[in-house]
């Protein structure tokens, strides 16, 4: 099992460790990564290969959102194109979703963005005390397009419109308040705290583990195709904007967009 960006292994009791591993770049998410992510998922969540999966980053943090220079490139690409990239993220999030593996999410450093819509996929997250997060795609004048579904499955509306419109930061207190996380430990403990959550998958039937995660996601938001489809095509939409293009350029310049005060 060999990924481009991610360092996976897997114990011999059947947990997988799923780093992404850009930390170079902060764990952005690159086209790479997205398929990487898509084929882990379609992997480890079939056959019964893991009984239970946790996902944290290599380096400072955990993922800084989506990687500038592949929306750089959404920015100069025609519709189809940019419809054809929305949608291979969109189906990442879904597969990571739905697959019937439990995801322990382990979040140290900092989630922004893609890297909050990634946590809100997960089954549970365990948070280090200094970690911080925020939902920044309006700050480049983008919106939180294909993660949303899951950012308000996990939050619901009120909690989320505190922090999805503002791009603001804010504290893994405040994320576990706002539902992102379920609980927060201190930075020592963080991966024990993550593997213990996932050891307790051990004592239960994957098949059975599997069924109770379809049927509480089923029960759950409605996310389906026309769902997902919806938030693609405001993806495309965002990314046709000039106030993308200024936010971009702005941000690889250092210096503040034209709309910040």
């Amino acid at each position: 099992m060999t990924w481009q960006t991610l360092d996976v292994r897997m114990d011999p009791r059947g947990i997988a460790h799923v780093a992404l591993d850009l930390a170079e770049k902060r764990n952005a998410l690159s086209a790479q990564m997205i398929a990487d992510l898509t084929d882990m998922a379609g992997t480890l969540g079939q056959g019964g290969q893991a009984r239970a999966i946790i996902l944290s980053g290599r380096g400072k943090m955990f993922c800084a959102g989506g990687d500038l220079g592949w929306m750089q490139a959404q920015i100069a690409a025609d519709r189809p194109t940019r419809m054809r990239e929305a949608r291979k993220l969109a189906m990442m999030l879904n597969a990571l979703n739905e697959m019937p593996v439990p995801l322990i999410g382990q979040i140290h450093g900092a989630a922004f963005g893609g890297g909050v819509g990634m946590a809100c996929v997960c089954d549970t997250v365990i948070a280090a005390e200094p970690a911080q997060f925020g939902l920044t795609e309006t700050r480049l004048g983008l919106i939180p397009a294909t993660i949303g579904p899951y950012v308000l499955a996990r939050m619901g509306e009120g909690r989320a419109r505190q922090v999805f419109m503002s791009g603001r930061i804010f504290s893994a207190a405040e994320a576990e308040r706002l539902g992102i996380v379920s609980r927060v430990v201190p930075e020592a403990a963080l991966e024990a705290e993550a593997e213990a959550e996932a050891a307790a998958y051990l004592s239960a039937a994957p098949g059975a583990v599997g069924r109770a995660k379809a049927l509480a996601r089923a029960l759950g938001p409605r996310i389906d195709a026309e769902v997902i489809e919806d938030t693609i095509r405001r993806l495309a939409d965002a990314w046709e904007t000039p106030e993308l293009a200024k936010g971009i350029a702005a941000f690889m310049e250092k210096r503040k967009p034209d709309w910040s005060g």
